[in-house]
């Protein structure tokens, strides 16, 4: 869901990019180490200790064996992530290591994580950062941004400009019927005549609107094809904002051009060869 925060973490302990980590929702449990290994947490804000220990976000820490973290509870966002030195040992399929829960496959036997699970990490980083690197925040989204970047979708010239002005100057709110598939936002309907089209393609920050005019953010687990209209798209550098927002958080659009789009991408793509390079000159 927050692809920045999951390469931020693996860049942080040494790891490649697309590296296999936890992501973390919803309630508190505690992980046992059973090896001495390198790891970082971040995403949404947690308290989150080490034998007690309280653990800073974005930070390399150091376990050894025997050493419990107890993840008490997520105080600020939505999805927390845990990157360990050398990544998660699970098998490849389709180029990626995440669970795709609704089919069933992927990540550790196609399903969440359950008490008494143990994971295997792969080969430790031969040069992981020091222990106590953090990243500098500069370098990380702005997680409390007000506006959320926009650009036109495909279906843009099927909205009037009174479709246009509630889209980008009204608040919304996240409802609690979201979840990894969409986020189903809460506020004035957008329009009161959107219509059914033939199933088309789709991608992940599509902003569908249904026919109560209300919109549906497709997220992580979208469908990739549907029949609702799509307004708009949101900034692929910006999905790890919203991503963050819990249900009852406010979000607002901001409108965008594409090259405006790319810009703030490459952004945090230089952004995280930053962290990366940085991480590595401490090791």
């Amino acid at each position: 869901m927050d692809v920045f925060a999951l390469q931020a973490l693996n860049a942080i302990v040494g790891n490649a990019p697309a590296s296999a980590a936890l992501e973390w929702a919803l309630g508190g449990g505690t992980l046992r180490f059973q090896i001495d290994c390198v790891f970082a947490i971040g995403g949404a804000h947690a308290r989150a200790t080490l034998m007690g220990r309280a653990m800073p976000s974005f930070t390399t820490c150091q376990a050894r064996a025997g050493d419990e973290l107890t993840v008490e509870q997520l105080t600020d966002g939505r999805f927390l992530y845990i990157a360990f030195g050398g990544g998660i040992d699970v098998p490849q399929i389709l180029g990626s290591r995440s669970t795709y829960l609704p089919g069933h496959f992927g990540g550790y036997n196609g399903r969440m994580i359950a008490r008494n699970d143990t994971l295997s990490l792969g080969p430790a980083p031969i040069s992981p950062p020091s222990e106590g690197f953090t990243c500098p925040p500069e370098l990380l989204p702005r997680y409390d941004s007000a506006a959320v970047r926009i650009t036109r979708g495909p279906h843009a010239d099927l909205f009037d400009d009174a479709a246009w002005h509630t889209l980008t100057e009204t608040e919304f709110a996240v409802s609690t019927a979201s979840d990894r598939t969409g986020y189903k936002l809460k506020g004035k309907a957008v329009s009161d005549a959107a219509e059914n089209l033939p199933s088309d393609a789709s991608c992940q920050g599509a902003i569908q609107i249904p026919g109560d005019g209300t919109p549906i953010v497709l997220m992580a687990d979208a469908p990739t094809v549907g029949g609702y209209p799509k307004i708009a798209v949101v900034a692929e550098a910006d999905l790890p904002i919203l991503a963050q927002r819990s249900p009852g958080h406010t979000v607002r659009f901001q409108l965008v051009t594409i090259e405006q789009s790319q810009r703030a991408l490459k952004r945090r793509a230089s952004d995280l060869y930053t962290i990366g390079a940085t991480g590595a000159a401490s090791a």
